[in-house]
């Protein structure tokens, strides 16, 4: 499929840059330039605000029934052209067209789940403590304009995790979208207009990210900020946020501790771990990454998973068959290596990998690293990459105590067949999101979200809404 140029999309109209200019797009397979995307300045944004006040205006007073039909549509048109923005995806971002194609298929369902969910925003009456002439309201409002900033390595679903719950509570938002894989948000934000979207309701635009956010946050039409990818630029985010007193939701970094207790079913873990550690190369935030395992199956599970590991077939991800693709630009090639210096360094031994793969394109092998010490950096920053990084454990309380180490508290695994482990773990390891005896399964019906220096604040659920409104206090008296 012919890789197209993405346009900016500003009052109902995809169009270039003021000032004509563009970034270059790259293929992450090959390295070489596919397209192009355009490059708003000052004057693009300043349009782009004028039209998300008037597209708010509109959208707040359109029916919460008449949001959803045009959410759903949306929806439909999303399903519909699944396989063509499958195949953009893989060209701008490396991973396989099966997971680019899923990354589309689950973008419907979280629009249409959110659709509906925007048919069930009540507000409520209290009785009056005093005169029974009074009536008390609290009325839920769509809080305004929002300005959302997203990543590279799910560039539709970071996306539609924070569009599909504005746009059901009748807000109008400014996507911030990636530079490096542009085209596919840029098809997600088609879908809606082409389903009939009013012209302002959602705008698009690409350039320098600090540059676009040090405009938009401090902006009066802007009133809430939703912002997924690294803790030091969420960091950095947040506070001009809280400058302006604006609303944030904030979808941070993490390092996800994947625990294998003694009575664990080791296949089942490998499986489930393993496929949730490869997946778009482990560029997932909530990817497994610190795994600790007992003591006395650590050799047997750090087998299983070379194992694992060695049947993954490495290549373009446009390729079919291909079961993990290239790392996304050659920032993360030099990072994986920088890690795996480290860890040997530090006394690591290399299991499995641990090299880049030929000259062309950013593909790294498999790694998995065993007896990694706590002070190897990959046990203390997240990696990002398709690299397990694993250490043994003689009790869970030691374990439950690594995990909860460091500041992050995405997301987090464990395995184990004891009930009363289970339990314990779910009540102790301090993550948003934790998945026992399973591979991880976001839902839109689920919080989606994290702890500590992972954020703060929902992507999922009835959670995801309430920060998308306002409640307000009304009494009225009769007289």
């Amino acid at each position: 499929m012919t890789y197209p140029n993405t346009q900016l999309f500003i009052d109902g109209e995809w169009q270039d840059a003021a000032e004509g200019r563009s970034l270059a797009v790259f293929n992450p397979a090959t390295g070489k330039e596919i397209g192009r995307v355009a490059h708003a300045s000052t004057a693009d944004l300043d349009r782009a605000l004028a039209a998300a006040q008037k597209g708010f205006e509109k959208w707040r007073d359109t029916p919460a029934a008449d949001r959803n039909k045009i959410m759903r549509k949306a929806a439909g048109l999303m399903r519909e052209r699944a396989g063509a923005i499958a195949a953009l995806l893989t060209q701008e971002q490396g991973k396989p067209l099966a997971e680019a194609k899923g990354e589309a298929m689950a973008a419907a369902d979280i629009i249409e789940w959110f659709a509906d969910e925007g048919m069930r925003v009540y507000g409520r009456i209290v009785p009056s403590r005093g005169n029974l002439a009074a009536r008390q309201m609290v009325l839920k409002d769509p809080v305004g304009p929002v300005a959302a900033f997203t990543p590279w390595n799910f560039p539709i679903n970071q996306v539609v995790r924070k569009m599909a719950a504005a746009l059901a509570t009748g807000c109008s938002m400014i996507v911030k979208a990636p530079e490096e894989t542009p085209a596919a948000p840029a098809e997600l934000i088609r879908a809606f207009a082409d389903a009939g979207l009013p012209a302002g309701v959602l705008g698009l635009v690409y350039g320098n990210p600090a540059e676009i956010s040090n405009y938009l946050i401090p902006h009066p039409v802007i009133r809430k900020v939703t912002f997924t990818g690294s803790t030091v630029v969420g960091k950095q985010l947040a506070a001009l946020a809280g400058k302006y007193m604006k609303r944030v939701t904030m979808e941070l970094g993490g390092h996800a501790p994947v625990i294998v207790a003694e009575d664990a079913d080791v296949a089942l873990a490998v499986k489930a771990a393993g496929a949730a550690k490869f997946r778009n190369a482990g560029q997932v935030c909530i990817s497994p990454t610190r795994f600790l395992v007992h003591e006395s199956i650590k050799n047997d599970f750090a087998a299983a998973l070379v194992k694992y590991a060695q049947a993954l077939k490495i290549g373009d991800g446009a390729v079919e068959g291909t079961t993990m693709g290239p790392l996304a630009n050659p920032r993360r090639v030099t990072a994986m290596a920088e890690f795996t210096q480290d860890a040997v360094k530090q006394g690591a031994s290399v299991a499995l990998g641990g090299e880049r793969i030929g000259n062309d394109g950013n593909f790294w092998q498999p790694t998995i690293l065993t007896d990694v010490p706590l002070q190897a950096r990959v046990f203390n920053d997240e990696p990002f990459g398709p690299m397990a990084a694993i250490r043994s454990f003689n009790t869970l309380d030691e374990a439950i105590s690594e995990a909860n180490r460091l500041p992050y508290g995405l997301a987090g695994y464990a395995f184990t067949k004891s009930l009363k482990n289970a339990d314990l773990l779910a009540r102790r390891v301090e993550v948003g999101m934790m998945w026992i005896n399973m591979p991880a399964m976001p839902s839109a019906e689920m919080p989606f979200g994290g702890l500590k220096d992972s954020g703060y604040g929902s992507e999922g659920g009835p959670e995801a809404m309430e920060t998308y409104l306002n409640s307000r206090s009304v009494t009225i008296m009769n007289v």
